[in-house]
């Protein structure tokens, strides 16, 4: 067992800045113009308004207290008291304003992500983690929305308090605003120094973070398998080997910012005292006012934190960079195609058609090896086909292929005379039911797990499905019947209860193609007898594709496929193929022992 998955290495990359991903991402406020004019124009109220304190008390000291003015000084507070409470309020609202745009905008991705994350080929699955979906939808969703929310606002609020820091200042005196620029060069070299060295320690921590998160979520994934085989101890022994440099990791990034704010501190504490000796002579000197020196010793304390956060925010954009990069990748992913306008043709009582003509196909394209090689078939309307052969033939492949969950690379495959690809995607798979080997339910109840969430399907039918395939047998014996809660993948229910769900599921849709993926492997022989009537009666109306490796469930098929590497080697109905002596006369002699037919 892997102590870690290193997949999960990619998900912690950043990226420099892109001009073309931060537009695409800007577009996303497009619907919210209005909230985001709102939220600018209050930016630049709060970044003034919190800016007229040091100037208000450059007024006060200048022109009421040295001059014993103490009635136009209580004009000056209340101004000053004013200042803060336009601050305030402009600051809640630009905030809410704000925090609900980056809401809608969150919303509007998820909701573009999942409805794409739907619509694509089964290719991607097959390629692409869970783990590694959810966190498109989830952290980096995530991510994007504090770019928006705090990254964007933030700066553009850091950039516009230091402007009308340094207008005010130069508006005061000009001389005295370049003595305060001085620090800047060295508190910038050492910003984006000490900044570069805690990035690399922030980046190393998210990486041991992820391999720490994946040891965790695969152990006790695996608990059943750790407390069988008494795993414990040897996991904890490598739990410590996997948080000592998660540790470590965390000690660095500590210690450059340990140095880095009291440094911060030290510049701006220089800073103060380069005022203080320039101001102090130019006082003296009556060059400039006192007001001016107390002005400037508060401004100057203001003037490096907008410094120290934008380059803060380099990791956030970095961040949102990397997300946005892999958003992006999901959503240019091309998605299924959607086939024909066909969709409205109907099936009668007897089914539709299926014809497989010299079908070639392989997963991976870059493959050597065919799954199917010139597989033809052709199975009337109402008839049934059976196929048979050893794990890997290529039995369930036809099944996909029928669905249109890949597409073939050589032949065609038509449903009721037309060409899959000329059918409506959707409107074709309506007209097939699936009753899979691995049944997988939904979190909810037994009603909404067979009518999919159908609304056309009445509580009535859902019953009476039930009935007809047995599975009202258990229902019934629930505590709250078809209301009975249900556990994320069904684990609450036994397999063969699945999969009698699976069946009434499949006829609740009605379709006009039966497909029975190994559908009885999970049900014991008693309940098996109990299905088989019923499973008769619904091939008896419906085009069916039968998967099985209990012969004795397709004796009674139309026709036979036997399936060996991809190939059709044989074909026909159950008493040729056994008097023929091949490879089904051989798989039916070891299912019974030796007997004959």
């Amino acid at each position: 067992m892997s102590p870690v998955d290193l997949s999960t290495e990619e998900e912690v990359q950043e990226r420099p800045f892109n001009l073309r991903l931060a537009i695409r991402l800007i577009r996303y406020l497009g619907p919210y113009k209005l909230r985001v004019a709102a939220a600018l124009t209050l930016i630049l109220v709060t970044a003034v308004s919190s800016q007229l304190g040091p100037w208000l008390t450059k007024i006060g000291v200048d022109n009421h207290i040295l001059k014993g003015d103490l009635e136009g000084l209580y004009g000056v507070i209340g101004l000053y008291f004013g200042s803060l409470v336009v601050q305030y309020l402009a600051q809640y609202g630009q905030t809410r304003v704000t925090e609900l745009s980056g809401q809608y905008v969150m919303r509007d991705m998820r909701k573009q992500i999942f409805e794409h994350l739907q619509r694509l080929p089964m290719r991607y699955f097959d390629r692409t983690p869970i783990g590694r979906t959810m966190t498109r939808t989830t952290n980096d969703v995530e991510a994007l929305n504090e770019f928006f929310t705090e990254g964007i606002v933030s700066v553009f609020m850091d950039l516009t308090t230091l402007i009308a820091i340094i207008a005010f200042m130069g508006a005061m005196n000009v001389k005295l605003m370049l003595v305060s620029c001085t620090v800047i060069p060295l508190l910038a070299v050492t910003t984006f120094y000490l900044q570069g060295k805690a990035m690399i320690a922030y980046r190393e921590l998210r990486r041991r973070l992820a391999r720490l998160n994946a040891f965790l979520q695969e152990n006790i994934t695996g608990m059943e398998v750790v407390q069988l085989f008494n795993r414990q101890e040897r996991n904890l022994r490598d739990f410590d080997g996997e948080h000592l440099p998660y540790r470590r990791a965390e000690d660095r990034e500590i210690f450059y910012y340990s140095v880095f704010f009291p440094f911060t501190e030290f510049v701006g504490t220089v800073g103060t005292a380069l005022i203080v000796w320039y101001g102090a002579g130019a006082v003296l000197q009556n060059l400039i006012d006192v007001g001016v020196l107390v002005a400037f010793l508060q401004y100057i304390r203001r003037f490096f934190r907008p410094i120290m956060d934008i380059s803060d925010r380099y990791a956030l954009l970095q961040s949102a960079m990397a997300a946005s990069e892999r958003i992006f990748e999901l959503l240019d992913t091309p998605t299924e195609p959607a086939g024909g306008p066909t969709g409205q043709i109907g099936h009668g009582e007897e089914g539709i058609a299926i014809e497989f003509d010299r079908v070639f196909f392989k997963y991976d394209p870059e493959a050597t090896d065919w799954i199917l090689q010139d597989v033809s078939l052709r199975v009337p309307a109402g008839q049934s086909l059976a196929l048979v052969g050893a794990t890997g033939s290529g039995k369930t492949t036809i099944v996909n292929l029928l669905c249109r969950f890949y597409e073939v690379q050589q032949g065609s495959i038509r449903v009721d005379g037309l060409d899959v690809r000329e059918w409506d995607v959707e409107a074709l798979r309506r007209r097939i039911g699936i009753v899979q080997q691995d049944v997988f339910l939904f979190t909810g109840d037994i009603e909404g797990n067979i009518r999919l969430g159908n609304e056309q399907i009445t509580a009535e039918q859902v019953h009476t499905v039930a009935r007809y395939v047995n599975a009202d047998r258990f229902v019934d014996r629930l505590p709250k019947g078809y209301s009975q809660p249900v556990a994320e993948g069904g684990t609450s229910l036994s397999s063969g209860q699945r999969q009698l769900l699976s069946f009434a599921r499949a006829l609740a849709f009605d379709p006009a193609i039966l497909v029975l993926d190994e559908a009885t492997s999970s049900i014991d022989t008693e309940t098996e007898q109990l299905i088989q009537e019923a499973i008769s009666r619904l091939m008896m109306a419906r085009t069916s594709v039968v998967i099985a490796h209990r012969l004795s469930t397709i004796r009674n098929a139309d026709q036979i496929l036997v399936l060996h590497r991809g190939e059709v080697r044989e074909r026909g109905r159950h008493d040729e193929l056994v008097a023929a002596d091949g490879i089904y006369a051989r798989l039916y002699h070891l299912h019974h022992g030796g007997q004959a037919a």
